[in-house]
């Protein structure tokens, strides 16, 4: 077996043919640890955090937003053809948001140093 333990999907957790599909599984894991600061299936032994990986059971702390939960859902998927697809993950409302915000937050820095050079 290959990968980090912790980003494994259940495919490969259980010995069974995988596709591209693990990749979606990991962005999931990934969007999940850079918000919470952890994986989602971590625990003290190798053997729990298989079982966890394997039914997709995780939790999310009070403070992990709907729209991320909703993502995160829809990529940490037992089955790998029911995970959502990359292009959709791009178009997911939390993230359009999230690149919207930014591209806002750019706007206002570019702005400001405009303004800057102006006053000087």
């Amino acid at each position: 077996m290959c990968g980090t333990m912790d980003y494994l999907p259940p495919e490969m957790v259980t010995g069974h043919a995988h596709s591209d599909a693990v990749d979606l599984w990991a962005i999931g894991v990934l969007c999940y640890e850079f918000l919470v600061g952890k994986p989602p299936f971590e625990h003290e032994n190798q053997s729990d955090t298989y079982s966890a990986i394997k039914v997709a059971r995780f939790n999310y702390p009070d403070y992990v937003k709907k729209g991320a939960r909703d993502l995160i859902s829809k990529l940490l998927v037992i089955d790998p053809k029911k995970r959502i697809s990359l292009e959709q993950v791009k178009k997911h409302y939390w993230v359009e948001n999230m690149v919207e915000t930014r591209k806002k937050a750019e706007e206002r820095e570019a702005m400001d140093k405009i303004a800057s050079l102006r006053n000087h």
